[in-house]
C-alpha cells in the first residue's frame, strides 16, 4: 500500500533456498535451472492447465502476451536514457562477431552481455549500482570492429571510430552513471542515472508536484506516474508516455495487441476495461488508469488475468514515477482454496491485528486473492519477476473498491525444483531437526506467507485523514514491505491458520519464523558485496524486522546467535515471544506509515536496515561462494504460436525454449520499436 502510486507488483523475497523434496517433476526431465554466471541463474518455468484452457482463453493470452512483450524497450530507457544504445550494440556484436567467440576476453564479453539483458541496462536489477565487462576498452573495439555486416545504432553521419568513442565511456568509466538510484543525500534524483527525470533538481520536481496537486480531493489520481519530467526553457514538464508522446512508437504496438485482444475477453465487462486501457494508452489520463484499476480489481470471475502498465515505482529514488512492467496469467483453481480463506476472513485478521483500533479500517472491502500461473513475464518483471502481488495501489481505490491479491505458484516451484540438492540447507541450517521441518513444511510456509503479505499485508490499516500520500518519501517502501511481511509474519503463529485448515501444524510457521530470521539478518547478504550498504527496499525491510526483533528480545534470549565450527546461525528460542515482537513492531510501523511520521520511519531504516557487519558478511559471502549458488535468478519465458488450419486459429502452441541468448536476440528482433535515445 504505497502512496500515490496505483499498481504495486510486491516482490517478496525473490531468491528463496527452502524447498519441499517430496515435491515430484511434473514433466519428469523437464530442466528448470539452465545457465549460471556472476551472481545470476537463468530458469525457465513450466504452465501446467495452458492445454485445459478454451481456445478463446488461449488467444487471449497470446495477445496480451504480445502486447506485454511489446513494451520491453521502454523498461531499458526508463533505467538509464543509454540502455537502449548498448543493448543494440552488444546484440549486434553477439549477432555479428567473426573472431574467436572460444578466447578468455569474448566468454567474458558474453557474460556482460548477459549481465545487461538481464538488470534491462547497465545497472544491477537489485543493488542499483553499474556493473562493468571484464575486458578492456582495446578488446571491446576490436569486437565492433570485428564484427562485420553489424548494424551499429551510429548517428547520422557518425563514423566506427566516433561511435566507439562515443559509446566506450558510458560503458567503462566508472564516474559515469555510477548509480541507478541513489538513496543517500539532498538530491537523490540529480545523483541516479534512472530516466524519469533530465535537466532537474529534486527540490525543483517536489515544488512541481506541490503545485499542481490537490491536498484536499479525496480521490487523487496518481500524480506523475506516467511521464517524465524535464525543463524546457527554464520551465518544468512532463513529458507523458503516450501514443502521440514519449515512448509512442512502443505504446502503440501494445495498444495494437490489446486491440487484438479484445474480440476474445472472457465477458463484456472484462472486454470493457480493456478497452479503458487502450484510451489511457492513446491519451495518458491517470482518470481513466483510475477507472481502468477500478473496474479491474472487481473482476473476479475471468479466469485469465493480466497485469499490464506503468506500475513499479521503485527505480524512481522519489517514488513518483513508475516501471513498465507486465504478467499474464491464469487463475489455478484448485490452488487457490487457501488464499480465497485469507480473503474471506480479511475482516477477522484486521479486527484481531496488534495495530492502535485508529489506524484499522472498519470495514475491509473487495479483498480477493487467489494462486495464479504466470504464462509471461515482461518489462520490469523479465527475466527476475515477482512471486507475489498487490494491488492497485491508491489508499483511496483500496478503501472504496479493494484490491487483488496472487501468489505465483508456478514460480515458486521452478524457485524450488532449481534449488533442489544446492546444499544450502546443510551449509546453513544448524540441525537436522531444522532441515527435516524445512523438507516437510518450507514451500507451503513460504507460499502462505507470500499469500498473506500480498492478500491481508498490504490490504491491512488506513492512513490518518490528514496524512498525504508520499508523506515517508524515499523511506516508504521499506516501511510499506515492513508492514506486510510482519502483519503475515504476526499471524502465521496464530492458531486460526490450523483452525481455518491452511496449515496442519503451526511447526510450518515456526519454520518460517527461523527462516525469515536468518535470511534478514544474514542471508541476504550474499546479494551484497563486501563492504556496501543495503539499498533495496525489501532487503531493508526484512533486514529492519530481523535486527530490531534479535535487539528487542536480548534480555530474553528470544533470538540467539551461536557460532560452531566458526560459522555463523541463528536460532530461535521463543516463537511465541518473538510474535510479540512482531505484532509490537508491526503496530509501531503501522502508526507511522497511518500518521505520516517521516522521522520516524528514517531512524527506523538507518538504524536497523542500512549498515552490514563486515565480518558477518564477509562469512555469508564466504559461504555462499563454496557452495557456488548464485543469489539472484530468473527465468526465460515460454513461447506462444497460433496454430492454423485453412487460414483459421485451431489451436495456441506453448513452446518451451531453454536458450538465453537465443531468446534475446529473438526479443530484439521482433520487440524493438523505440529510438536508441528517447
Amino acid at each position: 500500500m504505497k502512496s500515490a502510486k496505483f499498481l504495486i507488483i510486491v516482490i517478496i523475497a525473490s531468491m528463496t533456498f527452502s524447498c519441499n523434496q517430496n515435491t515430484e517433476n511434473k514433466e519428469g526431465d523437464f530442466k528448470f535451472l539452465l545457465e549460471q554466471f556472476a551472481d545470476l541463474k537463468i530458469m525457465r518455468y513450466q504452465v501446467p492447465g495452458f492445454e485445459d484452457l478454451s481456445l478463446k482463453q488461449k488467444q487471449f493470452i497470446y495477445y496480451l502476451n504480445e502486447a506485454a512483450l511489446s513494451g520491453r524497450d521502454i523498461i531499458y530507457d526508463q533505467n538509464y536514457k543509454y540502455n537502449l544504445l548498448i543493448r543494440h550494440t552488444l546484440d549486434e556484436i553477439v549477432k555479428n562477431y567473426k573472431g574467436n567467440r572460444n578466447s578468455e576476453d569474448f566468454q567474458n564479453f558474453m557474460v556482460y552481455a548477459k549481465r545487461v539483458w538481464f538488470s534491462n541496462g547497465i545497472h544491477h536489477h537489485y543493488g542499483a549500482e553499474k556493473f562493468f565487462p571484464e575486458i578492456s576498452e582495446a578488446y571491446f573495439t576490436d569486437l565492433i570492429k570485428g564484427s562485420e555486416n553489424a548494424n551499429f545504432p551510429l548517428n547520422e553521419g557518425e563514423s566506427l571510430n566516433a561511435f566507439i568513442g562515443r559509446i566506450s565511456p558510458i560503458i567503462f568509466n566508472k564516474s559515469i552513471a555510477p548509480k541507478r538510484i541513489n538513496q543517500v543525500g539532498d538530491d537523490l534524483i540529480s545523483t541516479s542515472a534512472m530516466n524519469y527525470y533530465e535537466g532537474v533538481t529534486q527540490k525543483e520536481v517536489e515544488a512541481y508536484y506541490e503545485s499542481i496537486i490537490d491536498k484536499n480531493d479525496p480521490t487523487p489520481i496518481s500524480y506523475g506516474l506516467n511521464s517524465k519530467v524535464v525543463k524546457e526553457n527554464g520551465k518544468v514538464v512532463e513529458k507523458v508516455w503516450r501514443i502521440n508522446g514519449m515512448y509512442g512508437k512502443a505504446i502503440a504496438k501494445i495498444v495494437e495487441n490489446l486491440e487484438k485482444a479484445l474480440p476474445f475477453a472472457e465477458s463484456d465487462y472484462q472486454r470493457n476495461y480493456v478497452k479503458v486501457l487502450i484510451e489511457y494508452y492513446k491519451t495518458g489520463n491517470l482518470e481513466l488508469w483510475d477507472e481502468f484499476s477500478i473496474a479491474w480489481v472487481k473482476d473476479n470471475d475471468s479466469r485469465v488475468d493480466f497485469v499490464n502498465g506503468f506500475i513499479e515505482d521503485y527505480g524512481d529514488p522519489i517514488g513518483i514515477k513508475a516501471s513498465f512492467e507486465s504478467i499474464v496469467n491464469f487463475k489455478d483453481i484448485e490452488a487457490s482454496h487457501r488464499s480465497e480463506l485469507l480473503a474471506q476472513n480479511s475482516q477477522w485478521f484486521e479486527d484481531h491485528s496488534p495495530v492502535d483500533p485508529r489506524f484499522k479500517k472498519e470495514v475491509v472491502k473487495g479483498v480477493s486473492s487467489k494462486v495464479i500461473t504466470a504464462a509471461i513475464l515482461a518489462g520490469d518483471c523479465y527475466p527476475s519477476t515477482p512471486i507475489g502481488i498487490n494491488l492497485p495501489n491508491p489508499n483511496w481505490i483500496r478503501a472504496q473498491h479493494g484490491s487483488k491479491s496472487v501468489t505465483i505458484e508456478n514460480i515458486t516451484y521452478a524457485y524450488d525444483q532449481a534449488a533442489l540438492g544446492n546444499g544450502f540447507l546443510e551449509e546453513f541450517y544448524l540441525t537436522k531437526e531444522e532441515i527435516a521441518l524445512e523438507h516437510k513444511y518450507g514451500s507451503m510456509a513460504d507460499n502462505l506467507h507470500t499469500d498473506m503479505h500480498e492478500c491481508l499485508g498490504h490490504a491491512s490499516g488506513k492512513l490518518l485523514p490528514s496524512t498525504p500520500s508520499g508523506a515517508l518519501k524515499n523511506y516508504g517502501s521499506p516501511i510499506e514491505e515492513a508492514r506486510a511481511e510482519l502483519f503475515a509474519l504476526y499471524y502465521m503463529l496464530d492458531d486460526k491458520m490450523v483452525e481455518l485448515g491452511i496449515l496442519p501444524s503451526l511447526d510450518a510457521a515456526k519454520i518460517q519464523y527461523l527462516g525469515y530470521i536468518r535470511n534478514g539478518a544474514m542471508q541476504q547478504f550474499s546479494r551484497i558485496k563486501l563492504g556496501d550498504n543495503i539499498e533495496q527496499a525489501h532487503m531493508r525491510a526484512r533486514k529492519l524486522i530481523a535486527e530490531w526483533c534479535i535487539e528487542k528480545g536480548a534480555s530474553d534470549k528470544v533470538i540467539e546467535k551461536v557460532v560452531k565450527d566458526g560459522k555463523t546461525y541463528f536460532v530461535v528460542n521463543d516463537y511465541e515471544k518473538l510474535r510479540g515482537l512482531f505484532g509490537k513492531l508491526l503496530a509501531e510501523i503501522q502508526r507511522i506509515t497511518s500518521e505520516g511520521d517521516f522521522e520516524a520511519a528514517k531512524q527506523l531504516i538507518e538504524t536497523y536496515a542500512v549498515k552490514i557487519d563486515y565480518d558477518l558478511h564477509k562469512e555469508v559471502l564466504e559461504r555462499y561462494n563454496k557452495l557456488n549458488i548464485a543469489p539472484y535468478g530468473g527465468f526465460i519465458n515460454p513461447v506462444y504460436e497460433l496454430v492454423k488450419e485453412n487460414g483459421k486459429v485451431v489451436d495456441v502452441k506453448l513452446v518451451y525454449k531453454d536458450d538465453y541468448t537465443e531468446q534475446q536476440l529473438y526479443y530484439a528482433e521482433k520487440y524493438s520499436f523505440l529510438p536508441t535515445v528517447n
